[in-house]
């Protein structure tokens, strides 16, 4: 038999197993890693304003932009998207010298790169203008914080980068609001290498009554691009001047975000996305065509809009620009033809029809009284005899004497 101590140390032994088991902590709990990058919307799934305004749907027989490469400078591209799988290079990071742009925290460039060339889904509507195309990412503004600005040098290194890495357009998303001499020559060193630069006009509101130039899309040869909404009209922070060229959608665009999901965005930088890819597809199509001859086919097939300094030339016209023929003018043979009427308008149209109206009444006039002056003449006449004509007298003819009766008869009784 146990004695009574072994039998209470059992007891407690046994008490001391059935409690519960408290871990030892060195400290307080670590938090989950918190995602502090831009995140998707609630985006409708249905076609996005914008494809139908742009009538990208008809594009798609004539090209989807196969062999061609936009280098789009911004925050870098989210490669791993669904819809842009298979489309973006490792590109280039001009922020640090080094290193690819093939991810983006921030969001704006893989939003831009929605609207270029965003691939068909299932779940939603959103595709881009050239869906074929490769997108260069290139880095020009710090991913992180949030609002960062790019600078000269960067934005330098990145189109100098891109000019010599197979960039058939350049669309630089973030611009500055102050020239740089590099800047300039960097630009116009890509023109003459056959590139197309387009800029996005910048989102700042004219300031005093002036609007506030952005550059590279201030500088010669660059297709600057304002925004507008479902509705035709400006948004209410797309500047307006001479270095606005084209507008295109940039009020609450569907289009990619980083991640997997879907954001409405405002923005010229959006808006110049659809210019970049819309010169893809020309360059896809009429590759033999020069980079003035691109620039001057887009800008002359845009949609009329409302006058004014924001709205540049139009609304960009994918279909337009890869159907309709532009031709120098010293090329262009013209017909030996008459000069066109000018257009008539309200005022001439009555003006005509008046005039219309009194010749025709004049002209009844005429024949009234034409017709009374007959009726007159044949009320008046009466037959008659001709006035005989008058006899001139004839002279006497000498001949044998004319003997009268009684003479005769005298003679007889003799």
């Amino acid at each position: 038999m146990l004695s009574t101590s072994h039998r209470l140390l059992g007891a407690v032994l046994a008490a001391l197993v059935t409690l519960p088991v408290v871990p030892v902590s060195a400290g307080p709990a670590s938090a989950a890693p918190v995602d502090r990058c831009a995140q998707p919307d609630d985006v409708p799934a249905e076609a996005p304003w914008p494809r139908s305004m742009l009538a990208l749907d008809a594009v798609r027989p004539f090209t989807r932009g196969g062999g061609t490469t936009v280098a789009l400078l911004s925050t870098g591209v989210h490669a791993a998207h669904p819809q842009l799988r298979g489309r973006v290079l490792p590109g280039f990071d001009a922020v640090s010298g080094r290193g690819p742009a093939d991810t983006d925290c921030t969001g704006t460039g893989t939003q831009v790169a929605g609207v270029i060339a965003a691939q068909g889904s299932t779940g939603n509507g959103v595709v881009g203008v050239a869906p074929d195309t490769r997108i260069q990412p290139v880095r020009v503004v710090p991913d992180l914080p949030f609002g960062a600005v790019a600078q000269p040098a960067a934005l330098t290194r990145g189109i100098t980068w891109a000019t010599g890495n197979g960039a058939d357009v350049i669309v630089v998303a973030t611009p500055l609001y102050t020239g740089d001499a590099s800047l300039s020559r960097a630009v116009a060193a890509a023109v003459a290498r056959g590139i197309v630069v387009v800029a996005a006009a910048g989102d700042l509101e004219a300031s005093g009554g002036r609007a506030v130039p952005s550059f590279p899309a201030a500088y010669p040869d660059v297709l600057g691009v304002g925004a507008i909404g479902p509705d035709g009209g400006i948004w209410k922070n797309s500047p307006g001047g001479d270095f606005v060229d084209l507008v295109a959608p940039g009020v609450a665009v569907p289009t990619l975000q980083r991640g997997t999901g879907l954001v409405r965005v405002d923005g010229t930088a959006v808006a110049a996305g659809f210019v970049a890819g819309t010169v893809a597809l020309a360059r896809a199509k009429r590759g033999n065509l020069l980079t003035s001859e691109i620039t001057r086919s887009l800008i002359a097939a845009a949609s009329p809009t409302p006058a004014g300094p924001q709205y540049g030339a139009g609304v960009v016209n994918p279909y337009a620009a890869l159907t309709e023929q532009v031709v120098a003018p010293s090329h262009r043979a013209l017909p030996a033809v008459q000069p066109a009427s000018p257009p008539e308008t309200a005022a001439e149209r009555r003006r005509r029809d008046l005039a219309l109206l009194g010749a025709g009444l004049v002209l009844i006039l005429v024949v009234g009284v034409l017709l009374a002056t007959a009726a007159l003449r044949r009320r008046s006449w009466r037959p008659g005899l001709a006035a005989p004509l008058p006899r001139p007298e004839e002279p006497v003819e000498p001949g044998p004497p004319v003997m009268l009766l009684d003479d005769l008869a005298d003679s007889r009784q003799s």
